[in-house]
């Protein structure tokens, strides 16, 4: 009850930052320890795992779960459960349209999970949905830095592609264009998966202090 109340007057002080400064009120925001920063990295690379894996000895909807479970735990441990859901639903809706987009150039076909060829494998966009449980946690780095974003989407995007075809999730038909598209689509798709990371950030907490008064 204490902890709600807090939060919700932190919110409040946010969202009016001019009446704050008025009254005195300063509002720096407390970012996640390095524990729970080395925890969230060590359940996402669990479930992505679990998820290519799955999806490589035709068993797509446990490594779906394994998503959903690790996906569970970062909602218990958020400040506000409520916005990284809504993250995590918002990315879950990109990657599926940028998944289906691939599935229907036809430069990679997958195993298993996906009862509509023209489709997206769900196990796909369960992974997407799995990056949101990190872009407020560890890779909170890069937050307002769309240019490094951008190269690093370009480089890892693919290369992390590439790793779930070697661990047999994924075949590529294509290999050059399917890459060259992938790296194009991570380029944009990075900076502005990390602008809404920062419009719905869950993890953060805001912290309110009085600041000094003069005699």
């Amino acid at each position: 009850m204490t902890s709600g109340l807090t939060s919700a007057s932190a919110r409040n002080a946010v969202r009016s930052g001019r009446a704050a400064a008025a009254v005195g009120v300063s509002v720096s925001v407390a970012k996640p320890t390095r524990t729970v920063q080395l925890i969230n990295f060590a359940v996402f690379q669990s479930a992505w795992f679990a998820a290519v894996l799955g999806a490589a000895h035709q068993l797509p909807l446990w490594g779906t779960a394994a998503v959903l479970a690790a996906f569970a735990w970062h909602l218990s441990v958020s400040a506000r459960p409520a916005e990284e859901a809504k993250l995590f639903g918002v990315i879950c809706l990109i990657g599926f349209i940028v998944e289906t987009g691939q599935a229907l150039l036809g430069h990679v076909s997958y195993p298993s999970g996906q009862p509509v060829a023209s489709l997206a494998p769900y196990w796909m966009v369960a992974l997407w949905g799995l990056l949101a449980i990190a872009l407020n946690v560890t890779m909170r780095w890069l937050k307002r830095r769309y240019l490094l974003a951008a190269v690093l989407g370009a480089i890892a995007g693919p290369a992390s592609f590439v790793s779930g075809v070697k661990l047999g999730g994924a075949q590529f038909i294509h290999t050059a264009p399917a890459l060259i598209i992938m790296a194009c689509s991570w380029a944009v798709l990075m900076p502005a998966l990390m602008w809404l990371s920062m419009r719905f950030d869950g993890v953060a907490v805001p912290r309110v202090q009085m600041k000094a008064q003069r005699a």
